[in-house]
């Protein structure tokens, strides 16, 4: 009986509760919101589950006393209980505003066959029997929590139980007896199967708070960085929905630098055609850039030996005479070296509808001396605006960037006279063709959502609101 109040629960919880430490008072990066329609999913899917567990469980015995005249008094004991047949018809888990959640079971029936044993004075008669359960009603609260490491917690409230009817069915050597007394051994069954019905409540604290211990606290991304989702609250229930408040900051696995910008505050939808909603917001992504920025993976390098053979500018003094006359005389017949770097972690801007950045670039320009020393001849400055297509599938949220024209600024110069317009050509040809296919590869690799390997998601919808993505989607559970 402690699955039954059990194996609802646990389900829901896989699904969304997955988390690590966070910090209170301030907004999440990361909301997921599991509707009614998903809610009547996990229900059924946790009955489903729940019967093929009640077949494998084993009842406990139980033993009484009977009188009957003129045999007087004797003993009896009922052993080797199992369920053989079970029908849950009703189940159904619903939000229950300000606490977590209601579970209920109503309607169900359990048929369960084992075998008897009596002994009076010296005679003793066994047989079997078969015992059916009819109009199992079970209801209980699951209270749900968090602790100040930002791991969930639940707790049960409220438990209450009825069974209907209990009918006993005792065959075997002089059976009879006991069936004279049926109804003293159909009140016992009723007490003990209601008792640990029960029972079954402290069960939801001690067999899935330990669970809720074991989640993982962060998932890794790649070698660089990985995403935190501790819960920055308790779950909170309204009367249609149930949302969960993850902190989604993405983080250097080398090291943790505290974050200078808080998260938006998210106004979402009330939608309800989907299962399970996820409002990501652009601090997700944000920390994401400065994780990359700081790790020096945004970072590029361009020699001579990387333009294509056929291009008619090269990365030596001497095609750079055009537009650094200069250059040319002061170092003749050397080669030239661009080193770029992000002036500053690249950031999205979200508003509906639109995905958008605007990073700023600094390359610096080097002479490779015969003496294999860099000598810096001129900075350059390079804007651009680039727009970005995500796509939200099974697991993950991908992307990929569409890059517009860039725009060059000469910082400065140690060798005079500066003709940035034909370097602009060459720079939009390396960014287009090197920088940002590397970028995008990256951006395909995606950002996992917080979802186990037996959730599948179908039917996604993604929706772009003002500082946040909003995605939609149905789950199917993968059974075992």
């Amino acid at each position: 009986m402690r699955a039954l109040a059990g194996a609802l629960p646990s389900l829901l919880l896989r699904l969304l509760l997955t988390s690590t430490p966070g910090a209170l008072d301030t907004n999440p990066g990361l909301v997921a919101r599991i509707t009614d329609k998903g809610l009547e999913y996990v229900a059924r899917e946790g009955s489903m589950a729940l019967q093929k567990e009640l077949l494998r469980i084993t009842l406990p015995d139980f033993t009484g006393d009977f009188k009957i005249k003129p045999f007087g008094r004797g003993h009896y004991e009922f052993h080797s209980l199992s369920i053989h047949s079970c029908e849950l018809r009703g189940s159904a888990l619903r939000p229950l505003p300000g606490q977590g959640l209601s579970l209920s079971i109503s309607d169900s029936f359990i048929r369960v066959e084992g075998k008897w044993k009596a002994r009076k004075a010296f005679v003793k008669l066994h047989g079997s029997f078969d015992v059916q359960v009819k109009g199992i009603t079970i209801s209980v609260s699951l209270v749900l929590g968090r602790e100040p490491s930002g791991r969930p917690t639940i707790a049960a409230s409220g438990c209450s139980s009825h069974i209907q009817d209990v009918e006993v069915d005792i065959s075997g050597d002089l059976g009879w007896l006991l069936n004279l007394f049926h109804n003293q051994i159909e009140s016992k069954f009723r007490r003990e199967l209601e008792s640990k019905v029960g029972m079954s409540k402290n069960s939801v604290t001690s067999d899935l708070q330990p669970y809720l211990q074991t989640l993982p606290v962060t998932t890794e991304i790649d070698s660089f960085a990985g995403i935190d989702y501790s819960l920055m609250e308790a779950p909170q229930a309204t009367a249609q929905m149930l949302d969960v408040m993850f902190k989604g900051e993405i983080f250097s696995r080398d090291h943790y630098s505290p974050v200078t910008f808080l998260a938006p505050v998210m106004s979402l939808p009330e939608q309800h055609d989907r299962m399970v909603y996820f409002a990501v917001s652009d601090y997700v992504f944000n920390t994401a850039s400065l994780v990359y920025h700081e790790s020096g993976y945004l970072n590029f390098s361009i020699t001579d030996d990387m333009v294509p053979q056929g291009s008619n500018i090269r990365l030596t003094t001497k095609s750079f005479r055009p537009f650094v006359p200069r250059l040319a005389r002061l170092y003749p017949n050397m080669n030239l070296e661009l080193q770029g770097a992000m002036a500053s972690a690249p950031f999205l801007n979200f508003s509906p509808g639109n995905l958008s950045s605007t990073p700023l670039m600094e390359i610096e320009g080097f002479v490779l001396l015969p003496s294999s020393v860099r000598e810096p001849v001129f900075r350059l400055g390079v804007a651009t605006n680039v727009s970005a297509m995500l796509t939200f599938n099974t697991s993950k949220i991908t992307g990929f960037l569409k890059p517009g024209k860039i725009q060059v600024e000469l910082k400065e110069s140690k060798v005079g006279v500066f003709n940035v317009e034909l370097l602009e050509a060459l720079l939009n040809y390396y960014i287009l063709n090197t920088l940002y296919p590397k970028v995008n590869e990256k951006l395909a690799e995606g950002f996992p959502l917080p979802l186990l390997k037996d959730i599948q998601l179908y039917d996604p919808v993604l929706e772009i609101h003002k500082d946040f993505l909003f995605l939609g989607t149905n789950l199917q559970y993968k059974r075992a």
